[in-house]
């Protein structure tokens, strides 16, 4: 099979490379050309400027996919620019819980936030806010390309070693250096999804059968206080919790989960949260103390 990945340098596309990879698939990679990769001689290579329509169009000409995997989909007019363009049989584009973001809650299902019938605009990533414009990139793939066989994966925050964001480390770096955090949600639950399980998923939806939008999580909720109370009890360093302290990543951000029974139904089995979460928060705890 052959599969272009649109972002594959870093993250959960590197593990999305990793495993189409591994099942011997024909891989390419289009970037702007700015990070490094390991992939050595196992992949092609395209640099691409997403923003222009000569460049998709020079560089996809002639060219066919099996499956397409775009990680750096972020509105409706990139949908349009880059499906104008792109000769595939199946597209499969990275999204997020934050198309949710008007009524968060425990348990939130696809069905509640439908794209396929949600009012169209044609914008950039600048227009609007996030959750704006990726529920306006749903809705352009869904839509104006009904035509197209695609899927839109539904991913909570997206934690591993290799997360650039350092949003959850944040908090583990402040409780070991005695740094003050302003956290206006301690109790919130939320979920997370592993990076490698991440691009796991992604692989698996590229070759299979699914279609439609999903929600992929981990199971289960976890809470900053449970997340604190582990990094406080392992280091024997108390949490400093002060209102002029340094914001906190997740300040603002309620409780919520999301349903993936429709993921679920796939064939995909899901990692229980607290398997892989305290296991990292150790990883970190530990590089942070070798300093």
């Amino acid at each position: 099979m052959t599969a272009l990945v649109l972002g594959g340098t870093r993250y959960m596309g590197v593990h999305l490379v990793n495993e189409l990879l591994s099942a011997g698939h024909d891989v390419t990679i289009a970037t702007r050309g700015n990070a490094a990769d390991s992939f050595g001689d196992r992949v092609t290579r395209m640099i691409i400027d997403r923003q222009d329509p000569d460049s998709l169009r020079n560089t996809f000409k002639d060219k066919f996919y099996d499956v397409a995997v775009d990680n750096i989909a972020y509105s409706s007019n990139e949908v349009r620019l880059l499906l104008d363009s792109l000769n595939t049989k199946k597209y499969v584009m990275t999204s997020t819980v934050s198309v949710y973001s008007k009524n968060f809650h425990e348990g939130m299902r696809e069905s509640e936030v439908d794209t396929k019938t949600f009012p169209l605009k044609w914008c950039d990533e600048k227009d609007f806010s996030y959750d704006e414009v990726k529920r306006q990139a749903e809705a352009a793939l869904f839509q104006a390309y009904s035509g197209q066989a695609s899927a839109a994966v539904r991913f909570p925050y997206i934690f591993g070693k290799d997360d650039y964001s350092k949003r959850l480390y944040f908090y583990v770096e402040h409780i070991l250096q005695g740094r003050a955090m302003n956290i206006d949600n301690i109790k919130s639950r939320i979920s997370f999804i592993n990076s490698l399980e991440a691009g796991k998923f992604l692989a698996h939806v590229a070759t299979g059968s699914a279609f439609g939008y999903m929600n992929a999580s981990s199971n289960g909720t976890i809470s900053l206080e449970e997340i604190i109370g582990y990094v406080e009890r392992r280091t024997s360093k108390r949490a400093l919790i002060q209102e002029n302290g340094d914001a906190a990543p997740f300040n603002g951000a309620p409780s919520f989960s999301v349903d993936t029974s429709i993921a679920a139904g796939t064939g995909f089995e899901f990692m229980n949260i607290d398997d892989w979460v305290y296991p990292l928060l150790d990883y970190w705890i530990d590089l942070l103390e070798r300093k």
